[in-house]
């Protein structure tokens, strides 16, 4: 008998199963949030929502696990028809209190003693419609009589039910050890911690360090971890649990396929209105695709209604579904395609992320006495990446994409074109006057954003930043 494992995404038809639809390939975990949020109440009862979440994960398996529909010649895994399956809402609004219970137990599911596969929990709301499952106002009712997850499930379903707990993700995440990972904690799980927080740092040079990857959780690591918390709009409490050890996972993930950019060494065009002409539909493959890629995942990060595809360079079914509730909840054509509006918007979005993790100017440091050029590798650079990201908002003749240590040829184009405007001399290297007046125009850029608003809106949290 077959393993069974959380798929990272699954595809969903908006219709019955003869009905004429489209079909939705959504990262897993936001189907079932999705699930959840349409089918009962925030407000419920914690223990409530988990049973009705476990049930939902079980049914969703279960389809996946005996291929219901593939095996029936259909070309996906589940119907957001209520008759047949679950009730799935396409790009509606996920409330807060299912969407962390669901980062938790998303790979927990219900099987029959003896059994591996997830068992099919059929239920129903007790109230307009009944059925031999589970009744999820009586499920309400029970939990405010104290019972627990398990309790309400085994009233509905039998006693003979045992929950699978951190059943492995499709493509090579690591399991969460199944107990938090806390100050004072020691091993190799720690250290896996602090090297992914030390690679991600790259990118997010505002990040604080973990310290040495020494395997002991210490006061520094946990301030690393409650700044990534911060960052990533997780509980900042200083403990890696399940959400922060699979939102660490996935961002370590990315950032290390971004990297792959760095080491091809190919040029792109600096000038944003050049770049932005381009188009790039499914089926095309390359560096463009995958920085692409990276500002969908980060944006998808901040906003569960945008569906997060790899980091692969290949655009795939996944990124044109991804690209398309980005266009959506943007309100751009839902072509799929990266058109010039698409890019441009996106673009801006990502970056109106970033600038919500500036470093304030009082932690920009004097100039190292060193002169940066192409080939240097050196936290210093991820600075300078920094500033020319921060200040492409404000002059579009700099082109910066994203912060690493690496001094490219796409670094060399910015820090040029920054020069030109600044009057200095255009040689694209970083010596005192350049990183001097690099220092001064952020501080100025990072003032106005200040004054703008930190706590600006994310549906439009770039607009105040676009003309200034």
């Amino acid at each position: 008998m077959r393993d069974v494992y959380i798929p990272a995404t699954i595809k969903v038809h908006l219709g019955r199963p003869n009905e004429n639809a489209r079909d939705v390939e959504v990262p897993f975990v936001d189907y079932i949030k999705n699930v959840a949020s349409s089918e009962i109440y925030p407000n419920w009862p914690q223990n409530a929502l988990h049973a009705n979440i476990l049930a939902q994960i079980s049914f969703a398996l279960n389809r996946v696990y005996t291929e219901h529909y593939r095996n029936r010649g259909y070309d996906f895994d589940i119907t957001n028809s209520p008759a047949v399956d679950q009730a799935y809402v396409h790009g509606r609004e996920i409330f807060d209190s299912i969407s962390a219970l669901a980062d938790d137990i998303f790979n927990n599911y219900v099987v029959r003693y003896g059994n591996v596969e997830p068992l099919f929990l059929q239920y129903c709301d007790g109230r307009t419609a009944t059925c031999e499952g589970m009744s999820q106002w009586g499920s309400y009712e029970l939990a405010k009589q104290g019972k627990t997850p398990y309790e309400i499930l085994t009233y509905y379903y039998g006693d003979n039910l045992s929950i699978v707990r951190n059943a492995p993700i499709y493509g090579n995440v690591p399991s969460y050890p199944g107990t938090p990972i806390k100050e004072g904690d020691r091993g190799a799980n720690v250290q896996s911690i602090q090297e992914q927080l030390l690679r991600i740092r790259k990118n997010y040079p505002l990040l604080p360090s973990p310290g040495a990857a020494d395997g002991i959780f210490g006061p520094q690591t946990k301030q690393a971890v409650v700044e990534f918390q911060k960052t990533f709009n997780l509980e900042p409490d200083g403990i890696v649990g399940k959400s922060t050890w699979y939102k660490l996972n996935y961002v370590y993930v990315a950032v290390k396929k971004l990297a792959e950019l760095d080491s091809e060494g190919e040029e792109m065009k600096n000038e944003r209105p050049g770049y932005f002409d381009r188009e790039v539909r499914e089926g095309d493959v390359g560096r463009d695709v995958t920085l692409y890629q990276y500002f969908l995942q980060t944006v998808a990060l901040y906003n569960s209604l945008v569906s997060s595809p790899a980091v692969s360079g290949t655009f795939d079914p996944a990124t044109r579904q991804s690209v398309k509730s980005f266009q959506q909840y943007y309100g751009l054509p839902e072509t799929g395609i990266l058109n010039s509006a698409t890019i441009r918007e996106l673009y801006n979005v990502y970056i109106g992320i970033l600038l919500r993790t500036l470093p304030p100017p009082a932690e920009v440091p004097d100039f190292p006495r060193e002169i940066f050029k192409i080939g240097s590798v050196d936290p210093y650079v991820a600075q300078i990446r920094t500033y020319l990201l921060a200040l492409s908002t404000k002059y579009p003749q700099i082109f910066m994409p994203f912060v690493s240590d690496t001094f490219d040829v796409e670094t060399e184009a910015a820090v040029e074109a920054f020069q030109k405007l600044m009057g200095l001399d255009a040689d694209g290297t970083v010596g005192r006057d350049t990183w001097n007046a690099l220092t001064e125009e952020y501080k100025k850029v990072y003032a106005q954003a200040k004054e703008a608003g930190q706590n600006y809106n994310f549906d439009r949290e770039y607009a105040s930043f676009r003309n200034m």
